[in-house]
């Protein structure tokens, strides 16, 4: 019974914390267009928010390949 437990929780590529990331990712994305829509540019909260945006949409990618058995 533990082996076939195992098994399958081996086989589930999906974890609790997956919605997390892409609801974050989702808030900082509306955060960065926000911040380019101001009428007053705050450069280095544009930066900070790219970069932020930029990790979290690698690791959706990462995340998705993932559960597509391609990593």
């Amino acid at each position: 019974m533990f082996l076939a437990e195992e098994a399958a929780q081996a086989a589930s590529k999906f974890t609790g914390f997956d919605p997390f990331v892409i609801l974050f990712t989702i808030i900082i994305a509306v955060g960065v267009v926000r911040l380019l829509a101001a009428p007053k540019k705050n450069p280095f909260a544009i930066g900070f928010s790219a970069v932020s945006l930029l990790v979290f949409l690698i690791m959706d990618a990462v995340m998705v390949l993932n559960w597509m058995d391609k990593l």
